[in-house]
């Protein structure tokens, strides 16, 4: 066995904090570990483990990125959470900062600096790399001003493209117009180092709520639609402008919108858009959850994961709580806040398990084996719980939570093609 062997059998059983550093140690070890093979083995040896993610609040506040956090996972092994890797260094001072997107390990920030002048930055926070990403030639000093005055300054998100685990390019969208039957993007790729201005049919009578967040998942941004019951996605790869945004209608449209008790939202979980919602009928509790398996409207749209009773989760929480997020690589875990018990409920919908996990206490163990710590938490839940409330369901939907996950391999930040 010669030393690529005997380094290949000590390296691949490391968690990537580790295999990061050990790029470093010489060129024969940085060869292995960047070759196919060796990223290949590792992904499929921990396929089945966690990596550590977090829970990011999507409101504009002033608290902190990062409500909950987890690390020690055993795919990357980190000391603390992914959250407090978010340091930033900029070439010039800034008075402004906001995330606005986080997606396959990548980051997408807003910033001002002390002379106004707007900013956008991606980055792997990772490996403290950033790129600031020039402004759309086509801004107007109206649209400047619009940026400057918030007007514009949370409907912006960032798609990537992956390839055997790895991010090769992303686009910045932003949303410039709306118009009838048109929407205007602008979009930055990476690929090319260059702006586009498409204008995407839509149907007239839905628009993007566009002081909103949105997800992103496989190159697709999904909205919030001003219709309650629906959202929007665009495919930002491979998608084609005179076939316009896709719209999708949630799977309890209909008669179970009167018995449905919380306003919607929808998250990500094992690859997939997953909505759920608590219904509530003659007593009963019950809590479904849905994956959407097409992007197309109707029933077929979605398939039924989970019908489970919360009876038990009451008996012991009571019914003061609201969902937050499903863990982002196990659908059968569900995140609930505890607002009479101040804490973070884990619920396992195969086994009916339930954990609460507590801000003031010290960082423990939860059911994916990860060190579960909290970030001002109690303090945001305590700002938005008002939003869940029964009576506001026709009201604007937001979406309020999103997951930060970092990925199952080391990957750079792709950088744009010279100028």
């Amino acid at each position: 066995m010669n030393i690529p062997e005997v380094a290949f059998v000590v390296l691949v059983r490391l968690p990537l904090k580790s295999i990061a550093r050990f790029r470093s140690v010489c060129k024969e070890w940085k060869d292995l570990i960047d070759s196919d093979f060796f990223r290949d083995h590792f992904i499929s040896r921990n396929s089945s483990s966690s990596i550590s993610w977090s829970i990011i609040q999507m409101q504009p506040h002033k608290l902190t990125l990062e409500i909950v956090g987890h690390h020690g996972c055993k795919t990357w092994g980190l000391a603390r959470s992914p959250g407090s890797f978010m340091s930033f260094f900029v070439e010039s001072a800034i008075n402004k900062i906001q995330v606005l997107a986080c997606t396959d390990g990548l980051v997408l920030l807003y910033t001002e600096a002390t002379d106004d002048t707007p900013m956008y930055y991606v980055g792997n926070p990772l490996f403290q790399e950033w790129f600031r990403v020039p402004l759309p030639p086509f801004l107007s000093l109206e649209d400047l001003k619009r940026l400057r005055l918030h007007e514009r300054f949370s409907h912006a998100g960032l798609v990537t493209k992956m390839q055997s685990g790895i991010v090769v390019s992303y686009k910045v969208v932003l949303l410039m117009h709306q118009g009838s039957p048109k929407v205007g993007f602008a979009i930055y790729s990476s690929d090319t180092g260059k702006w586009e201005n498409p204008n995407v049919t839509c149907p007239q009578y839905h628009w993007w709520f566009t002081r909103h967040k949105s997800i992103a998942l496989n190159g697709m941004l999904h909205w919030f639609s001003n219709i309650n019951a629906f959202f929007m996605a665009y495919d930002f790869y491979e998608g084609n402008v005179d076939d316009g945004c896709r719209i999708i209608s949630f799977p309890d449209r209909g008669k179970d919108d009167e018995i449905r008790r919380f306003r919607r939202s929808f998250t990500t979980s094992e690859g997939s858009i997953v909505y759920f919602n608590e219904f509530r009928e003659n007593e009963n509790h019950t809590l479904r959850v849905w994956r959407l398996v097409k992007y197309t409207d109707g029933p077929e749209a979605w398939q039924l994961l989970w019908e489970v009773s919360l009876v038990s989760m009451i008996d012991l929480l009571g019914i003061d709580y609201f969902p937050v997020v499903m863990h982002p690589l196990n659908s059968e875990i569900i995140y609930l806040w505890s607002g009479n018990k101040k804490g973070m409920v884990l619920f396992n919908l195969r086994t009916l398990a339930l954990s609460l996990h507590k801000e003031n206490e010290d960082d423990s163990k939860c059911m994916d084996g990860c060190v579960l710590s909290f970030n001002r938490c109690s303090k945001f839940m305590d700002d938005i719980s008002g939003y869940f409330l029964p009576q506001l369901y026709g009201g604007l939907n937001h979406l309020i939570f999103s997951q930060y996950v970092l990925p199952r391999w080391l990957h750079r930040l792709p950088r744009p093609p010279p100028t």
